[in-house]
């Protein structure tokens, strides 16, 4: 073992920091929803659908810092990127909690989605610098199930925040967050990528990359596939708070109900761990999408019955049957689009995960704007995105693999 890997903290410690950096998207989304009536209110949006800008325009950030933050990890180290991701991350949480227009409150959430992109693409190297094979699955596993509680918890921490202060308080919370995470990642991480192992700094191999991937068929039509499907997920993240509050009217309980969901897409990721060697990821992704189809089905078929808003016990019921499968396709897509670029692995994930998620949020973002105080627009939306994402799926499974 190398000098640079001796002095690692203990598996333990690894998989908690990995876990609160990996965090830093989800709880800057998640937090804020409980807050989006407020900051609509306060910032006079010209509509309120406006709202739903504070969380694409994270996303939109993310696309953007995924683009640099693994070259430059590459080249200058793990650490030096994710530290100055989160000083990038920390101006961002600043100018949004000072804004008072939403031009400025976006620009923070910009800055805010680049930052955070720093640690979630170099967390993943990190652990690929300590472990490998199988290793690495079992602690990848171990950290996104320590993950998926951020997303159940953080909306709960939002709302507790609105109870004593304002929408303000909680991005200074976001902020101490972050600069508690990197004083512990500072202090016991040492560097995991060895000078010698380091590579220049070349934008050019990620337009290879981006070239390759699209040109490989299967993974072009993977990565489609699993834009549309996630374009469901945005969708109803960028509208659950006026979903929730709005038209059912649930008040302080809309963390409690937010958790539920996040519950189905936790509880599918863990079924998927269990059963993807037995069970296989295409026929298990096949299974996902066509539940996803039926569940959609049921969800417009009683949304039109109801006139738009069926009872709140089986709006419920059917979010967490439709998000079940999504949370089995959360993984495996990116799975199968990586399949057949070992060579160029770390840069075909950012540009599949680049593509996945700019796609996610173009087409989820037209539904969620559409939000008219009805569920046509989210159940009509599902339907159609889930019947072409299984559809392109089904392109790229008879494509072979080159």
């Amino acid at each position: 073992m190398s000098r640079i890997l001796a002095r690692s903290v203990s598996r333990t410690e690894f998989i908690v920091v990995m876990a609160l950096m990996m965090s830093f998207v989800a709880l800057s989304t998640d937090i804020m929803l409980p807050a989006l009536g407020e900051i609509d209110r306060d910032l006079a949006t010209r509509h309120p659908n406006d709202r739903q800008l504070v969380v694409v325009t994270l996303f939109f950030g993310l696309v953007v810092g995924q683009l640099f933050w693994g070259p430059l990890s590459d080249s200058f180290g793990r650490k030096p990127a994710i530290l100055l991701g989160s000083l990038v991350f920390i101006g961002g949480c600043l100018i949004s909690a000072v804004s008072h227009s939403m031009e400025i409150m976006l620009l923070g959430r910009f800055l805010q989605g680049v930052g955070a992109a720093s640690a979630r693409v170099v967390t993943v190297a990190l652990v690929r610098d300590r472990f490998s094979g199988n290793e690495m699955a079992r602690v990848l596993s171990l950290i996104m199930s320590v993950f998926i509680l951020i997303p159940m918890l953080a909306p709960a921490m939002g709302q507790a925040i609105l109870w004593v202060s304002t929408w303000r308080t909680i991005f200074v919370a976001i902020l101490i967050h972050c600069v508690a995470v990197q004083i512990w990642f500072s202090l016991r991480q040492p560097e995991t990528l060895a000078p010698r192992n380091r590579l220049p700094f070349r934008l050019d191999s990620l337009r290879k990359a981006f070239l390759e991937v699209c040109a490989n068929r299967a993974t072009a039509f993977y990565t489609l596939s699993g834009a549309l499907m996630f374009g469901i997920f945005v969708a109803y993240l960028s509208s659950a708070q006026q979903i929730f509050q709005d038209l059912y009217g649930t008040g302080d309980r809309f963390a409690l109900y937010f958790a539920v969901i996040a519950a189905s897409i936790g509880l599918a990721m863990s079924t998927n761990s269990a059963m993807v060697l037995r069970v296989g990821m295409h026929r298990l992704s096949a299974a996902a999408l066509l539940a996803m189809v039926a569940v959609s089905m049921a969800f417009l078929a009683l949304t039109v019955q109801y006139g738009g808003k069926p009872p709140f016990a089986v709006t419920l019921s059917l979010l967490f049957l439709e998000f079940f499968p999504i949370g089995i396709l959360f993984v495996n897509m990116n799975a199968l689009a990586m399949e057949p670029h070992g060579r160029i692995a770390g840069m075909a994930s950012t540009v599949i995960n680049m593509l996945t998620t700019l796609g996610s949020l173009v087409i989820g973002t037209l539904i969620a704007r559409a939000f008219n105080f009805t569920l046509y627009p989210l159940a009509a939306g599902s339907l159609i995105l889930s019947i072409l994402s299984f559809g392109t799926y089904r392109l790229a499974v008879k494509r072979p693999v080159r």
